[in-house]
């Protein structure tokens, strides 16, 4: 009997130990988890405060970059178009007034066209392929380089924060070309490959060794910025052959 009662006295000892194992486990778990769900969360939000962030600051260069250009439109062409308007409109001659009517209405339109452009309500009205198109063509103008463009529309369908981010970094790229590159061609594709969807910019410009560090954090930024909306930017480029940029973005 004695043997028998130490034997249920081990079993209970051992039951209990057991079952407070089991509960610490279960404490521990629970604990683990729930420190892996704040961090989860933490990351989430800065993630979402990086994406804030990137947005804002493309807001505010694409405003600055605007107003600049605005600034210019109103030196250089609207103050030209008024000069005329009122060199004909002083005029005795009625042909001469009624050119500087057409004037006036031109510039009517101009301001208009101008006024536009001083929000960011023109990315959402304007499609990607629409605004490389106008990105190459006043390169072309100026009779720096040629360009070239083709498109499968693949990348019409954006988001306005998405857009906001790829007309930003395509604009850095071509900056970049321009400045750096001195290339007689500059040429840009649209397509899809596999679940992605993707933009080439090709220069056959100077290009440089990539195996050498840049001093500047262009680069780092863009990739940033692409990042930010799920994308990626990936670069290549031979002294003497041109640089090669692909901006990828998942369906």
């Amino acid at each position: 009997m004695l043997e028998q009662g130490d034997q249920i006295g081990f079993l209970i000892v051992s039951g209990t130990f057991l079952t407070a194992m089991m509960g610490t486990f279960i404490v521990a778990m629970v604990v683990l988890h729930r420190q892996r769900q704040v961090q989860n969360r933490q990351k989430i939000d800065n993630l979402k405060s990086e994406y804030e962030k990137t947005l804002l600051n493309i807001e505010n260069e694409i405003q600055q970059e605007t107003l600049t250009q605005v600034g210019r439109e109103l030196h250089d062409n609207i103050g030209q178009l008024l000069s005329l308007a009122k060199l004909n409109l002083n005029s005795a001659k009625p042909e001469k007034q009624a050119e500087g009517k057409e004037f006036i209405n031109q510039i009517i339109k101009e301001v208009r066209a101008l006024s536009k452009t001083l929000n960011l309500d023109w990315v959402e009205e304007i499609s990607m392929d629409d605004f490389i198109r106008q990105q190459l063509h006043r390169i072309e103008s100026t009779g720096y380089c040629q360009t070239l463009f083709d498109s499968d529309q693949s990348f019409n369908e954006l988001s306005k924060d998405s857009k906001l981010v790829m007309i930003r970094v395509i604009q850095e790229c071509l900056n970049n070309a321009i400045k750096h590159a001195s290339p007689d061609q500059i040429q840009i594709k649209i397509y899809k490959e596999d679940s992605l969807r993707k933009i080439d910019i090709i220069d056959n410009g100077r290009g440089f060794d990539t195996s050498i560090q840049s001093r500047g954090s262009g680069m780092t930024n863009l990739k940033k910025r692409m990042e930010t909306i799920g994308g990626s930017i990936l670069l290549s480029s031979v002294p003497g052959k041109g640089t090669h940029i692909t901006l990828s973005l998942a369906f």
